[in-house]
């Protein structure tokens, strides 16, 4: 396995990202919904720092992680699983569903894709 570095560089300065805007904002536009667009950009380039696979699958398989966190927050799976009590679970996969996390996740796929396709010149 070869790690890419160009991805791996994007990869740790989206996690800092986050992880700067969840200790420091705790409400607005930014914490809820850019963070859920960075979101996908941050699992989006974790794949593609370990895998060959084409981004176009990439993308996909990012958007359908995304989607089934979102929708384990509508059923309230965490709950469920009597796991609410865990603060990074509920950090991970969140409380709240919501549709504008839902657009928020897919434009995030779709811009990166196309940065990765145009600027990175990926398949």
């Amino acid at each position: 396995m070869k790690i890419n570095k160009t991805y791996l560089i994007i990869f740790i300065c989206i996690i800092i990202t986050e992880i700067s805007i969840a200790l420091f904002l705790k409400s607005g536009f930014i914490r809820h919904t850019f963070g859920d667009f960075l979101a996908t950009i941050l699992v989006f380039s974790f794949f593609k720092t370990f895998s060959r696979m084409s981004s176009l699958k990439i993308a996909i398989i990012t958007l359908i992680i995304a989607f089934c966190i979102e929708f384990a927050q509508y059923f309230q799976l965490l709950n469920y699983l009597n796991l609410n009590q865990f603060k990074l679970l509920r950090v991970v996969f969140g409380t709240n569903f919501s549709i504008q996390d839902l657009v928020a996740y897919t434009l995030g796929v779709i811009t990166f894709y196309f940065i990765d396709l145009k600027l990175l010149h990926n398949e």
